[in-house]
């Protein structure tokens, strides 16, 4: 990202094709097997959520950094689709879409310059793809708040300063590492592109301002991700509001508009509002299904946890296909807009490498036409709805995939 002197620092022309990307997920890692972390203040519920995602124990006494190191596990993605075909198959093996979800310990105002627990907390972040950023809307004599009152606004301001501290802090660390390389090659210079770029990136830090809310273009895109790949700022947010039992079942909290104005105000993103209190409750009920059902239908509330899982999944920019039969019916997960061969090499790389061809249905018309699995493809066959795809096809979340490949064909 420098270039040999010429004279002219003007920036290169924009092809008129060249569109504008939007959202956090043009900054993600390209590999299978990303993870959510879950931050916030101190004592906002953050491990607690944890283990309701989880079904782990890990401690969630009241002591603002009882979670130290980031606890790590992963949480099945609840979809219908895969339990119908579970239902469909009755498999010997099920191996459902999994969520991998890191709880991370509690940060506080200062962090950026090691207050609290403040460099471990920022460094475990900055080891995750996505955050589930939860935040806290009720009051408890119980549960201490770090900062001796709830003010869910002024929390959400406290991270995302000390975020944006923090990617300061990298970017500007970056910037001194390109410069001594320049120094170190006469007769080069920081290119144009590089020098708007970075500057672009500082003034928003300094304002506050999550890099992924920026407007770039594909090269931005591209330079901010080979020179400033661990920025926190560019990973996608999930804001989970937590409040108590009453005001979640009552749908209102006093604080959900202020939080919704505030999340608009900067850069915008998914709020689900959902209560510890509350699912906790129904969790100690899992053993008896009508005390479930009768608590559920009291409270005219249903669980928030698979709207949060399938939405972390789904920020982070992953899909899942279907294998299925008798002897597993299993989801492969991939990143969106991954071609068939990709899509092959989740499974093995021989897939990958001596991909023939993809034959494919897709989940709507898998669901309207099949019956049962004894003629199940039979029908879909026969409605012309059973297709054979090449190197070039798209997945696309949910198809039904049976892979034809040569492990003959040697790489070269």
């Amino acid at each position: 990202w420098f270039v040999r002197s010429s004279g002219s620092d003007k920036m290169p022309k924009k092809a008129k094709e060249e569109e504008v990307a939007t959202g956090a997920v043009r900054f993600g890692r390209v590999r299978n097997n990303l993870k959510m972390g879950i931050v916030g203040l101190p004592n906002v519920g953050k491990s607690s959520l944890f283990n309701l995602l989880t079904k782990q124990s890990v401690a969630a006494e009241n002591f603002p950094f009882c979670t130290i190191d980031p606890n790590e596990a992963r949480c099945a993605v609840p979809d219908a689709r895969y339990e119908k075909l579970v239902g469909m198959w009755k498999p010997v093996n099920e191996y459902p879409a999994y969520l991998q979800v890191t709880d991370i310990a509690g940060l506080v105002k200062g962090a950026a310059e090691g207050a609290g627990l403040g460099n471990a907390f920022l460094s475990h972040i900055q080891a995750i793809d996505g955050i589930f950023h939860v935040i806290r809307a009720f009051e408890s004599e119980d549960i201490i708040h770090v900062d001796d009152s709830v003010d869910p606004v002024r929390d959400l301001a406290t991270i995302q300063h000390e975020l944006c501290l923090k990617d300061l802090e990298a970017l500007k660390r970056a910037m001194t590492d390109e410069e001594k390389d320049v120094k170190r090659s006469p007769g080069f210079k920081l290119s144009a592109i590089y020098v708007a770029t970075m500057k672009k990136v500082q003034e928003m830090l300094e304002e506050d301002k999550p890099v992924r809310d920026g407007e770039w273009v594909t090269p931005e895109v591209d330079l901010i991700k080979l020179k400033l790949d661990n920025l926190i700022t560019t990973k996608p947010v999930v804001y989970l509001v937590n409040m108590s039992k009453s005001d979640f079942i009552a749908k209102k909290n006093k604080h959900l508009a202020k939080i919704h104005k505030w999340i608009q105000e900067h850069g915008g993103g998914l709020m689900v509002p959902f209560s510890i209190e509350f699912e906790e409750e129904l969790y100690a009920m899992r053993e008896d299904a009508a005390a479930q059902e009768a608590f559920l239908a009291a409270s005219t509330q249903k669980s928030a946890l698979p709207k949060m899982i399938t939405q972390g999944y789904t920020e982070l920019g992953m899909i899942y296909y279907f294998t299925a039969g008798e002897k597993e019916v299993r989801c492969w997960t991939l990143l969106a807009g991954s071609l068939a061969p990709q899509a092959a090499g989740v499974i093995h790389s021989d897939f990958e490498r001596g991909f023939i061809k993809a034959e494919v249905v897709g989940w709507e018309d898998f669901n309207t036409i099949a019956k049962d699995k004894k003629t199940g493809m039979t029908e879909v066959k026969a409605a012309g709805k059973y297709r054979q795809e090449g190197k070039q096809y798209v997945v696309k979340d949910g198809d039904i995939i049976h892979f034809q490949f040569n492990v003959t064909n040697k790489g070269k």
